[in-house]
């Protein structure tokens, strides 16, 4: 029972090993452990520090991956409408050219076709006149003494002319 009721002199020598302890623990373990506290305190900083720096660094590159991709946007938009643009005026040239060879197409076959009926005119009216100068020279070999002879006479020769 003397643990549970200690003597002076017990409690005297435990505080002096306590004191010494203290010293001694002061002295060699306090510095050493302070500093290992100190270093993992500045290496946790340190990664808090490296962490927040990444983070900064991965918020730049997603602001300027943004940039980058809202560029690319643009320019595919500009590309496009470039395109669109090109095939445009591609397809507004192709209609004038087109146009301008139908019209072109159409004044020459108007031409031709004017050409054709005027040479077809000027055959019909030497064939005419060539009909009328037979049919003269022959009314003028033959004299008639009656009308009705006459008038017989060029009827029947216009109805043997056959036109072509």
């Amino acid at each position: 029972m003397n643990l549970i009721t200690p003597e002076i002199g017990l409690i005297f020598w435990t505080g002096i090993t306590f004191l010494i302890l203290l010293f001694l623990l002061r002295k060699f373990a306090w510095k050493p452990i302070l500093g290992a506290v100190e270093e993992r305190d500045n290496k946790i900083n340190a990664a808090l520090n490296a962490a927040e720096e990444a983070r900064k660094e991965i918020a730049n590159l997603a602001a300027e991956n943004e940039k980058l991709l809202n560029e690319a946007r643009a320019e595919k938009d500009r590309i496009i409408a470039d395109a669109k643009k090109t095939r445009e005026t591609m397809i507004s040239e192709a209609k004038a050219i087109a146009d301008s060879e139908a019209k072109r197409m159409i004044e020459t076959a108007r031409a031709s076709i004017e050409n054709e009926k005027n040479a077809a005119l000027t055959e019909v009216k030497n064939l005419v006149a060539g009909l009328s100068i037979d049919i003269a020279e022959k009314l003028l070999r033959k004299q008639f003494e009656n009308n009705a002879e006459q008038q017989a006479f060029v009827k029947k020769h216009i109805e043997d002319i056959k036109l072509n």
